[in-house]
């Protein structure tokens, strides 16, 4: 009898316990915040009611920054620690956002990865490749995701010309420009904390050219299917050296493909603020002048317009999808704007560009 009252306990116990993390995964998703330098950090305070996440913590040491921030977006400070360490043994995040500076992204995996703990970080994936083979080393050594975020990943514009391109609406690929930037981070006015390490090139890697380059190498190896370049070519130039003196500010990147070239034009000297793409082929364009509106033409055809809000995405937030991603209910492909193939290419062609802007000569891609 009592053998038979131990056997059901054990059965009990193990559907309570099912029963338990399976609510849990139907819950709100515990996400950990990792630094509050990074100015895309406000996506997460001004969308929390609209997506699926519980913010159960910030690591942040500046006091001073995360009072502003808790002042203005009305959050308590009893969830700020002083270290990722201390948060996470605290509250025990199902996964951490990284809003720090590019340089301690790897510090954030560095921390998570052995946890177990999923990372996403803002774009770029890394300050610079050996940065970027450490990441991708301790994410396959401990079986967690890293995830990269861009905002235009959630630019239905851009799945509309991706759809065009495999739909071979406008043939084989033969050029794909990128235009991304605005007139500069101190000119838009960037918090003091962001400026500070956005414009230091050990920190960032660079000026503009890390900054917004990053954004057209994501697009055209996502649109290329994962194909590198074989030469990378590219000039840097500091057109504004009393405010930038450390740091580029305007690059020009040209990617070499064995049929076809793309165009990365990355500034701090727009007029404006523009994150657009042109896609030329054999038979026709298309072209996303911003989040949601295309034109297009085939052969000798009219050019048309199009509106794409209602275009279907799988998601339309980074947090929903991270939370997606770590729970199973997606899976990330590697060569998906997010996936950490795609991103580590990035910080490879990223670093051949700044080898290149140095050096006056185009680099060979392995």
């Amino acid at each position: 009898m009592k053998r038979i009252l131990n056997k059901w306990f054990v059965l009990v116990l193990i559907t309570c316990m099912t029963v338990m993390v399976s609510n849990a995964q139907k819950g709100k998703f515990r996400l950990a915040i990792d630094g509050l330098s990074h100015g895309h950090v406000v996506w997460v305070f001004k969308n929390v009611d609209t997506t699926k996440i519980d913010i159960v913590g910030i690591a942040e040491p500046n006091r001073e920054l995360a009072e502003r921030m808790a002042r203005k977006y009305k959050f308590s400070m009893d969830l700020v620690y002083d270290s990722l360490d201390e948060l996470i043994d605290k509250v025990k995040p199902e996964a951490v956002a990284a809003f720090n500076s590019t340089y301690e992204h790897l510090e954030t995996v560095e921390v998570c990865a052995p946890k177990g703990i999923h990372v996403m970080v803002e774009k770029p994936l890394a300050v610079n490749l050996e940065h970027a083979d450490k990441i991708v080393s301790l994410a396959k050594k401990n079986n967690i995701h890293v995830i990269t975020n861009y905002e235009t990943t959630w630019y239905p514009s851009n799945a509309f010309i991706k759809n065009m391109v495999e739909g071979d609406r406008i043939g084989e690929i033969r050029r794909i420009i990128v235009n991304n930037g605005h007139k500069g981070p101190q000119e838009i006015n960037v918090n003091k904390e962001f400026l500070g390490w956005l414009t230091d090139p050990e920190l960032n890697g660079g000026g503009a050219i890390t900054d917004f380059g990053c954004y057209g190498a994501n697009l055209i190896l996502w649109l290329k299917k994962g194909e590198m370049p074989t030469y990378v070519y590219a000039t840097s130039h500091t057109f504004k050296p009393k405010k930038y003196p450390r740091v580029d500010d305007d690059a020009t990147i040209l990617l070499d493909f064995k049929d076809c070239q793309g165009v990365i034009q990355p500034s701090w000297n727009w007029p404006y603020s523009r994150k657009d793409i042109e896609v030329y082929g054999e038979n026709g364009y298309v072209i996303a002048k911003n989040k949601e509106n295309v034109n297009y033409r085939f052969g000798e055809s009219q050019e048309l317009t199009q509106k794409v809000t209602d275009l279907e995405i799988s998601h339309t937030n980074p947090f929903n999808y991270f939370k997606a991603v770590v729970r199973g209910e997606i899976q990330i492909g590697i060569m998906d704007l997010s996936g950490l193939r795609n991103n580590y290419n990035v910080i490879k062609l990223l670093d051949a560009a700044r080898l290149s802007a140095a050096e006056g000569r185009k680099i060979e891609i392995n």
